[in-house]
């Protein structure tokens, strides 16, 4: 069925005020009318809320739109209640005259929009109340977050797909913010992998400008940027709530009106700095992710991040938020090698697949190639969602195009020193071999044997870390998330390797990195057990979960941090480990030893609990002895052996005699062993 779009245009101009439609909302319009399974892609400020809204009003039945967040929706509903449209919300905010009249609306068939989140869907009675509402149209507002290993994933939006199935009714799902996988991730989980029609309608916000600057005392930056700023309204995104208070507190000592907003405060004071937001001019968030989609309000002039986000779809929706009228908008994002190594960290510690960690480790690269670029940073955004641009002249690369110089040499010395060394090491460790540092790493190694050993003399330590970054940002290498932070060469990197391709670098990177005085503060494990420490750390948070106790129950930091620095590589080692008693070693110890080495081996358990004595070595030697008797001396007898317990109170005899044994082991093991067993224990003794 084809739809009048006079129809709409009609309903565009009296009901929503527009005399037109924006790019590409007419033909979603028409689709999403017409009963058509949609999936669009619209650039955050595009107007794609009126792509639902309007096909709800020229469809018979009701339209339910599952949306993240109530804040979200009740700006929603309140705007087309304004608009004289019949809508309303059912969420865990309503008071209970409000759900009343949502009820009665629906059983009046009054009602055109119902808003909910998407954990209604949970309780038993959602489909049946949706069905005899006459609901005929699903919309999906914020999409992106049916992606389970997305930043923004909500676990109930898994249930829409279910919905749409039992309701037999067509699907709309909007985002701002997927990347391929994550488009083929939507179709796959709300569409049951049947194609939608697909919109793609660009990524491009070009009212938006793009900067990015390395950190160098970063609260003045911020505070400067604020400062060129003053009276319009902008968002900071901070990393750790503590930086949300901090900051907003040294904005409103430099004279703006400022106010923080985290996950961590009460949802009365959380609701009060969202409306203060709306309602206010010139008003300054300074925020974790917490404050993100919802946020409506067109006129925010400028976003910064005072720390790198997690993702380059995160840093893309986040930016997103500015400039929403078109007017023009400003964008600054502090970065520093802290900020990567958390974000490392945080993908490392998750209880993702490899896979998926290493696609994550990928995503950061493409973040890191941006904060790195070389050209137009618009130009570099719009390429990893896929699409081209020429220079747009509105970036900071455009303002004032970066110093470059021809890497090649040094970078193929980096990928060289990884090829020499099997790809089993990170940053730190390849830089050591650069450098012709010779730590006991290397010597234990042998890496000052290696052909690469102290060829990159002509950089410091900090120099080659910024190369590295800069190889991350091109996608050259990425870290193994099998092999804790080993770094591994992409396919893009074998032309450089074999001479084939040449690369630039940026010297204004290298050269700030050179005189950058880092402050003297004490890590809690090298550069090198890092991501071993954070791959501890996940299967420890694994344990918990499932118990539901603190981490420190099943191990504490300390207990971790050595496992990670020794390196255990039996159960006897393990059990050497300052805070892995007998239990947590019978419990634990072969998980925590398969993420050290692989695979942790198989012990019985009665020899487990010897693991770290002497009594185990002295068990281990009379199993030996015990399968070369088992038949006799000669090899002739019958077979004969003792059990695990018997050997295990061999093992632990102090003192011992032939008469001792023969009580342990009775008279035809004791004529059999007897003799061969007191020889173990006194070498032992």
């Amino acid at each position: 069925m084809r739809v009048a779009m006079t129809g709409a245009v009609g309903l565009l101009q009296q009901v929503f005020g527009f005399e037109a439609f924006r790019p590409g909302q007419g033909e979603i319009v028409e689709a999403v009318a017409a009963g058509e399974n949609v999936l669009a892609i619209m650039p955050t400020g595009g107007g794609k809320s009126l792509c639902f809204q309007l096909p709800a009003l020229m469809r018979d039945g009701v339209t339910v739109v599952i949306s993240p967040l109530i804040a979200l929706m009740r700006d929603q509903v309140r705007g087309l209640q304004e608009a004289g449209v019949a809508a309303g919300a059912l969420t865990s905010g309503n008071t209970p005259e409000e759900t009343d009249a949502v009820m009665d609306a629906l059983r009046e068939g009054s009602l055109k929009l119902l808003y909910m989140a998407p954990e209604r869907l949970a309780s038993a009675g959602a489909a049946g109340l949706l069905r005899r509402a006459g609901v005929s149209l699903i919309a999906v507002d914020e999409a992106h977050c049916v992606s389970q290993w997305g930043h923004d994933f909500r676990p109930d939006y898994l249930r829409i797909g279910a919905l749409r199935r039992d309701l037999g009714v067509p699907l709309a799902a909007f985002t701002a913010t997927a990347d391929a996988e994550t488009r083929a991730e939507i179709e796959q989980k709300l569409f049951d992998g049947e194609a939608p029609r697909r919109f793609l309608g660009g990524f491009d916000r070009p009212n938006i400008h793009l900067a990015f600057a390395a950190k160098n005392s970063p609260r003045q930056q911020i505070l400067s940027f604020a400062a060129a700023r003053k009276g319009q309204s902008g968002i900071v995104y901070c990393g750790t709530r503590a930086k949300t208070e901090g900051l907003a507190r040294a904005l409103r000592e430099a004279g703006h009106t400022a106010l923080h907003y985290h996950g961590g405060m009460e949802a009365d004071a959380r609701r009060d700095a969202e409306a203060r937001f709306q309602r206010e001019d010139g008003l300054i968030v300074v925020a974790t992710v917490a404050f993100g989609m919802g946020i409506d309000k067109p006129d925010i002039r400028w976003v910064a991040h005072a720390d790198l986000p997690k993702s380059i779809e995160a840093y893309y929706q986040e930016i997103g938020r500015a400039g929403r009228d078109g007017a023009p908008a400003e964008t600054l994002t502090l970065f520093g090698p802290d900020d990567i190594r958390l974000r490392r960290t945080q993908i490392d510690e998750g209880l993702a697949p490899p896979e998926r960690r290493g696609a994550d480790h990928a995503r950061l690269n493409a973040l890191l190639g941006l904060a790195e670029a070389l050209t137009c940073r618009r130009a570099t955004l719009l390429g990893y969602f896929g699409e081209t641009k020429e220079a747009c002249g509105s970036c900071d690369l455009c303002d004032s195009p970066p110093e470059v110089f021809d890497g090649t040499t040094s970078v193929r010395k980096a990928l060289s020193a990884m090829l020499r060394t099997d790809e089993w090491f990170g940053a730190g460790h390849l830089i050591d071999i650069l450098t012709g540092t010779e730590t006991d790493k290397i010597r234990a190694r042998g890496h000052q044997s290696l052909p690469t050993y102290g060829v990159g003399k002509e950089h410091d330590k900090r120099v080659w870390q910024a190369i590295f970054r800069q190889m991350m940002g091109h996608d050259l290498v990425r870290p193994d998330p099998e092999r804790h932070g080993a770094l591994r060469m992409t396919d893009a990197a074998l032309p450089i390797l074999r001479a084939e391709a040449t690369i630039d670098l940026r010297r204004d990177t290298l050269r700030q990195a050179a005189a950058t005085r880092r402050p003297a503060v004490r890590e809690m494990v090298s550069e090198e057990d890092a991501p071993l420490l954070s791959a501890l750390k996940a299967r420890r948070r694994g344990f918990a979960e499932a118990a539901r106790v603190p981490a420190y129950v099943i191990f504490n930091d300390r207990t971790l941090i050595e496992m990670a620095q020794t390196r255990p590589g039996n159960l006897d080692q393990m059990a050497q480990i300052s805070g892995v008693g007998a239990k947590k070693l019978e419990r634990y110890g072969a998980a925590f030893l398969e993420v050290i080495v692989g695979e942790a081996e198989q012990m019985h358990p009665t020899r487990r609990k010897l693991a770290g004595r002497v009594s185990g070595s002295v068990y281990d030697r009379l199993l030996e002895v015990q399968a070369d008797l088992s038949r006799g001396g000669d090899g002739t007898c019958k077979p004969l052996s003792c059990s695990a317990s018997l050997l295990a109170k061999v093992a632990q005899l102090r003192s011992a005699d032939a008469s001792s044994l023969e009580r342990i082991l009775g008279a035809r093991r004791a004529e059999r062993f007897g003799p061969a067993f007191l020889d173990v224990l006194r070498e032992a003794g």
